[in-house]
């Protein structure tokens, strides 16, 4: 097993450059070689209040410097399974996409390019925002791949349609991977109170066959009543935006919503999600750090990311 301590160096996490869990940095996309791929969307012009999610690749890879400890891997004695092995999870960061400032179609532009660098290297992307808008360039970048079904995991619906013109900001993306042959559902996860989508669009949601289940709804019927609702044995592509979660746990972001999730509802849900289908995709979106001083948004995107994808390697063994 690779050990790093024999190379002389303890490497801390306070030590060296911030890349995302302190993985090598690859500047060229024409030369991916990863199981994960780790992308930053630093764009924020989508929002429609308090911006500042522009930051969230660089405080999310910050915070995720803590738990580059790993050097063997990451142990869950409650699972006794090895996550994120060196031996069998290669995993990287290759940057962020470039962003043209007051220019949404060519940032987004450049931001699927990326995706689709991973893509065609046969990696599984993952994006950091950046705001929700970005998840729209995300999910055409799957456009010549075997359908996908979306989990929206959010506060908002974000199935708006067009207001005032906008077709492409951050409540939006939905409503635009809904209107894609190669997405053959949606599952929206923590929708609550008040959203970003009036009636109508749920009421369009439901029509076009999205299941949208609310925080109380998911705490209700219990995570393995969710999964049930979730077809199997499918491709699915993840989107989590952190107001999903509580605001005394996430602060950091745009649009706080209060009665939230909280940490450990969310991995368990995803963990069986891997356990019953193929992730081939995710990002996670509007975190914004300087709204937190405690930094402690960044750090649960930072650890929330970490696991998932041990467990999404884990579970594509």
């Amino acid at each position: 097993m690779s050990n790093e301590y024999e190379k002389g160096r303890l490497n801390l996490p306070f030590v060296g450059i911030c890349t995302f869990g302190k993985y090598p940095y690859i500047s060229d996309w024409d030369n991916i070689d990863a199981d994960v791929c780790i992308l930053g969307a630093p764009f924020d012009m989508g929002t429609q209040w308090r911006s500042g999610c522009r930051m969230g690749p660089r405080g999310i890879r910050e915070a995720s410097t803590l738990f580059s400890f790993g050097h063997a891997g990451a142990y869950d004695h409650e699972d006794d399974i090895t996550y994120l092995s060196p031996d069998t999870a290669k995993i990287i960061d290759i940057g962020d996409a470039d962003i043209v400032h007051t220019d949404t179609t060519k940032s987004h532009a450049n931001i699927k390019f990326g995706v689709k660098k991973i893509l065609e290297a046969n990696a599984i992307p993952v994006v950091i925002g950046g705001d929700h808008s970005i998840n729209i360039p995300c999910i055409e970048a799957f456009e010549n791949q075997d359908p996908v079904h979306v989990i929206q995991i959010d506060a908002h619906l974000d199935f708006v349609d067009e207001r005032h013109g906008v077709r492409f900001g951050h409540g939006n993306p939905m409503r635009r991977a809904s209107e894609k042959s190669y997405v053959s559902g949606i599952t929206h996860i923590g929708i609550r109170n008040v959203s970003s989508t009036a009636r109508d669009g749920y009421i369009a949601a439901k029509e076009k066959g999205s299941t949208i289940f609310s925080v109380r709804q998911f705490r209700k019927i219990g995570i393995a009543e969710i999964l049930k609702n979730i077809p199997k044995n499918v491709r699915y592509y993840l989107t989590i935006d952190i107001d999903a979660f509580d605001p005394s746990i996430a602060a950091g972001t745009g649009t706080p919503s209060h009665g939230g999730f909280y940490y450990y509802e969310i991995l368990e849900f995803i963990d069986g999600l891997t356990k019953q289908g193929k992730v081939t995709g995710l990002d996670l979106v509007e975190v914004a750090p300087d709204y937190d001083i405690t930094n402690s948004t960044s750090t649960l995107a930072a650890q929330l990311l970490m696991n998932v994808i041990g467990r999404i390697l884990h579970s594509k063994k």
